[in-house]
């Protein structure tokens, strides 16, 4: 084989390890549920709670999710007027594992903590997860929603959808918890 020949092969190859070690990039996980919700409290105190859902609850899941809500309970972290979820949705294929605090109604944090797809895992980052710091919940009569818009990320569509959703779900748990800040806009939400 002419050495230009074997160069170009060797080229191919190497592209080709690179492009599939950057697919390979995007997946993993990224942090622990149990680091997660460390980090999301500052004292220790905090306390694993069972959010228990009766129809309305998972029916209101399910609009959000636009698939049933199958669970009959939630387990999430409270303390004084913060929770901490952990869900897991469907991106395009497969599950992301998203954590949520939310506090004084509104979103704290978003973390992704672990990302299984191929594509899309740019939702991770801070330049896209940031976007969702304080907003908070709009209910209509149709549907729940975030009280701001999100900027997309090309090629994450399906993503970015999954983690609004998932989003929205928090905000409306933690909307049916005690750990909702008495006085606020918990009234405006049914139980």
């Amino acid at each position: 084989m002419a050495p230009s020949g074997l160069f170009m092969k060797c080229f191919v190859i190497l592209a080709v390890l690179l492009f599939s070690g950057s697919l390979q990039a995007q997946k993993g996980v990224f942090l622990a549920p149990n680091v997660f919700s460390a980090q999301a409290f500052s004292e220790p105190t905090k306390v694993l709670q069972t959010l228990w859902l009766n129809r309305a609850l998972r029916d209101r899941a399910g609009k959000i999710l636009g698939h049933s809500y199958a669970g009959l309970r939630q387990r999430y972290w409270g303390q004084g007027s913060k929770t901490a979820w952990v869900f897991e949705e469907i991106g395009k294929e497969l599950p992301i594992t998203v954590g949520v605090v939310i506090e004084n109604n509104r979103i704290a944090k978003i973390s992704i903590l672990e990302y299984r797809e191929s594509r899309g895992g740019e939702v991770r980052y801070p330049f896209f997860t940031d976007q969702f710091k304080q907003l908070g919940l709009i209910k209509t009569p149709k549907k729940y929603a975030l009280d701001g818009s999100i900027d997309g990320i090309t090629g994450a569509t399906l993503s970015v959808r999954a983690i609004k959703r998932v989003a929205t779900l928090a905000l409306m748990f933690h909307h049916n918890t005690p750990f909702t800040q008495v006085g606020s806009s918990r009234s405006r939400f049914e139980r």
